[in-house]
C-alpha cells in the first residue's frame, strides 16, 4: 500500500476532554507506600512483623498486668511446672516465669534498641562525612574503622565489661564501641555512588553547606540499607547481651534477661527443661522473625531484587 492509497477518511480522531489530556491515571504514592506495598506480598515478613509485634506488646504490658512481680519468691513454688496460675512455671526461687521472661524480653529488646540506635547515629553520619569530604578526611577515618575491625569485637567488649560495673547502660555502651562500623561502611559506599549525582552537584552550586547535602540530599537516598542494616542489628545485639549474660559478665540475677533467664535454665535442664524452654523459644522467634522481615525489608525497599 502506497502513500497515495492512504486517506484521511480511513482515520477516526479520539475525542478527549481538555481536562483529560494530561491527567495521571495512577494515584501518587511514596516510597515507604510502595515499600509496603511489596512487603505485604511476602507472606513470611507479613507474619514475622505481626509475631515482632506480639512480642513487643508482652515485654511491654505482660508484667504490668501480672499479680506476680518479676523479683517475687515464693519458695513453696520451687520449680513449679506450667500451670494457670503460672504459665510457664516458676524457677528455683519460686518466681513466676512468665512474669520474668517477658520482663527479660523488654530489657534485652530495651538494651537492643538503643544500641541500634546508637549505631545507627554514629555509622550514619561517619559514613556520610567520609564520603563527602573524600581526600585525606577519608582516608584518615577508613583507617580508624579498618583498626577497630581488625580487633575482634566480642573481645573488646569483655574486656569493657571487665573493666566497668555490669549494667543496662554499662553493655548498651560496650555493644556500641565497635557496632557502628558497619552501618558507616555501607553508608559511605551507599554515598561514593550519590556525591556525583547532578542532584548533589546541583545542591552544592545552590550553596548548600556539606551539613545540609548530607541532611537533605544523602541520608534520605540511603534509608533503605539504613533500615535493613538496622534489621539485623538488633537482632544480633540482642544475641550478644544474651551470650554475656550466659557466660556471667552481662546482667545477673536478681535482674531478668533472656541471657540471665537461659543461663539459669541451662543449670538445671535435665530436671527441669522448662526453666529453659521458655526463654529459649522467645530468643528464638526474635532472632528469626528479624531475620526474615530483614530480608523482606530488603527487596522491598529494592525494586531491583524483586522476582
Amino acid at each position: 500500500m502506497n502513500n497515495e492509497m492512504i486517506k484521511d477518511s480511513m482515520f477516526v480522531k479520539a475525542e478527549v476532554a481538555a481536562d483529560e489530556k494530561e491527567h495521571i491515571a495512577a494515584p501518587a504514592s511514596s516510597m515507604i507506600a510502595d515499600a509496603w506495598a511489596r512487603l505485604r506480598k511476602n507472606k513470611a515478613a507479613v507474619v514475622s512483623l505481626g509475631i515482632l509485634i506480639v512480642i513487643i506488646l508482652l515485654a511491654i504490658f505482660a508484667p504490668v498486668f501480672s499479680k506476680y512481680d518479676f523479683a517475687f519468691t515464693d519458695y513453696s513454688n520451687v520449680y513449679s511446672t506450667p500451670t494457670k496460675e503460672h504459665i510457664f512455671g516458676c524457677d528455683q526461687f519460686g518466681r513466676d516465669l512468665w512474669t520474668r521472661v517477658w520482663m527479660g524480653t523488654r530489657i534485652s529488646l530495651m538494651i537492643a534498641l538503643v544500641a541500634a540506635v546508637l549505631d545507627l547515629v554514629v555509622g550514619v553520619l561517619y559514613g556520610a562525612i567520609s564520603a563527602l569530604l573524600g581526600g585525606r578526611v577519608d582516608a584518615l577515618m577508613q583507617r580508624i574503622i579498618e583498626i577497630l575491625v581488625g580487633i575482634p569485637s566480642l573481645i573488646i567488649v569483655i574486656l569493657f565489661l571487665m573493666a566497668f560495673p555490669a549494667g543496662v547502660g554499662t553493655i548498651i555502651a560496650a555493644l556500641s564501641i565497635t557496632g557502628w562500623v558497619n552501618m558507616a561502611r555501607l553508608v559511605r559506599a551507599e554515598i561514593l555512588k550519590l556525591k556525583n549525582q547532578e542532584f548533589v552537584m546541583a545542591s552544592h552550586v545552590l550553596g548548600s553547606n556539606n551539613l545540609y547535602i548530607i541532611m537533605k540530599d544523602l541520608i534520605p537516598n540511603t534509608v533503605g540499607i539504613i533500615v535493613i542494616q538496622v534489621m539485623f542489628t538488633i537482632p544480633s545485639a540482642i544475641f550478644t547481651e544474651a551470650f554475656l549474660s550466659f557466660i556471667g559478665i552481662g546482667l545477673a540475677e536478681p535482674q531478668a534477661s533472656l541471657g540471665v533467664l537461659i543461663n539459669g535454665g541451662y543449670q538445671v535442664l535435665q530436671n527441669y527443661p522448662h526453666v529453659l524452654i521458655c526463654p529459649a523459644i522467645v530468643i528464638v522467634l526474635i532472632m528469626v522473625c528479624f531475620s526474615i522481615l530483614g530480608d523482606g525489608l530488603r527487596d522491598a525497599l529494592d525494586p531491583q531484587m524483586r522476582k
